[in-house]
């Protein structure tokens, strides 16, 4: 199972430039709206410095892999998107399928390049696509109601409580509110969780700025408004600056960060806050041959893990033995660490921690 962030924003505000970024590939980044109208998906490695410290102890033949996170590049939303405007419905359809949503928005005025409402205005650009997530969220519930209704009008107990938490839902969502605010009992999550909803989704908010923008600027602070409300991450970057430097090797890179006065390109920045965003945490394997990242959700079992590596592993799964990547960076080696009593032994229902090394042992 793959983990997948969707990319969405109006057109023309640097979905594809950042794709392209994200994952050093060349989708066309044209100037003029719905340009993407197939979603494009990269598989991007996670930035881990941990995997170079354990490749030091393992030495393995094959070198590192990280943990990657699927990213999607969704074509542009517009006004009416909900009911089919521009290629609304098709675009809201590949939403649905994606883990988490960053929300790409316009911060920089450069008159080459032509923003769908004629002006930058930050807050109308958020506004005009999460009212179009809420209007398709309004129109989920609404027909889960309609299916419901009559089951519960016969007196069905079960029918009569669905419907009144979906009612709830959509007296939340018609006020303009996202489903992830909406308080409910924990027994009702996966009432509600069931319904797919788009607002119900993680966000993160990427302002896609000129290189003069970098620090910040006036659009910057209104999308830090917007996001403060929502409780959720902003990450500034540079979309065309960011696409430049994924096509420089590694040390032309760390020259130009430096010289830009950056610790680390923007992209790393989005990658980790996706991978936060989606509550994963990271174990790893390895031996002579390979150092692998493996990307699972938080409160994983040592059982549900070994399935993650090879269905073999978890069917014949006997145990798993727990290092921690700083003790074994510390001391060495695989077998120092053991004669330091410091390796751990555990069953199936074994919760994995990010920073385990895990060697599993199956019949």
């Amino acid at each position: 199972m793959g983990f997948k962030c969707g990319i969405v924003g109006l057109p023309n505000v640097g979905k594809s430039t950042l794709f392209n970024a994200l994952t050093s590939s060349n989708v066309p980044a044209e100037n003029y709206p719905f340009c993407t109208i197939d979603p494009n998906i990269g598989v991007v490695p996670v930035p881990d410095e941990r995997l170079k410290m354990l490749e030091k102890v393992f030495k393995p033949k094959r070198g590192i892999t990280p943990a990657v996170i699927e990213f999607v590049d969704i074509a542009g939303l517009v006004k009416g998107a909900s009911k089919g405007e521009g290629l609304g419905n098709q675009f809201l359809a590949h939403i649905r399928e994606v883990d988490a949503i960053i929300h790409i928005v316009r911060c920089f005025e450069d008159e080459n390049v032509a923003h769908v409402n004629g002006d930058i205005n930050p807050k109308r650009d958020i506004e005009i696509v999460e009212m179009e997530l809420i209007l398709k969220d309004i129109e989920t519930v609404q027909k889960r109601i309609e299916k419901i209704r009559n089951v519960a009008r016969s007196g069905d107990k079960k029918a009569q409580h669905q419907l009144s938490i979906y009612e709830s839902i959509l007296s939340h969502l018609n006020q303009g509110k996202f489903a992830s605010s909406f308080v409910s009992h924990p027994e009702d999550k996966q009432l509600i969780d069931e319904l797919h909803l788009l607002t119900n989704k993680p966000f993160i908010y990427v302002a896609n700025v000129d290189e003069a923008g970098i620090k910040g600027n006036k659009y910057v602070d209104e999308v830090y408004e917007v996001a403060q409300r929502e409780n959720a991450p902003v990450i500034v970057i540079c979309a065309k600056l960011e696409a430049e430097l994924s096509q420089l090797n590694e040390d032309e890179r760390n020259e130009f960060l430096k010289e830009l006065g950056l610790d680390e390109p923007g992209l790393n920045k989005v990658i980790k806050t996706g991978y936060k965003i989606l509550d994963l945490i990271t174990f790893f394997t390895g031996n002579e041959n390979e150092v692998r990242a493996w990307a699972v959700k938080r409160g994983t079992t040592a059982y549900e893990a070994a399935g993650k590596i090879h269905s073999d592993f978890q069917r014949g799964f006997i145990k798993a033995e727990i290092m921690r990547w700083d003790e074994l960076v510390k001391y060495g080696s695989e077998h120092a660490l053991r004669e330091q009593g410091l390796v751990k032994f555990e069953g199936k229902e074994y919760i994995v921690q990010d920073g385990d090394v895990i060697l599993f042992r199956f019949s």
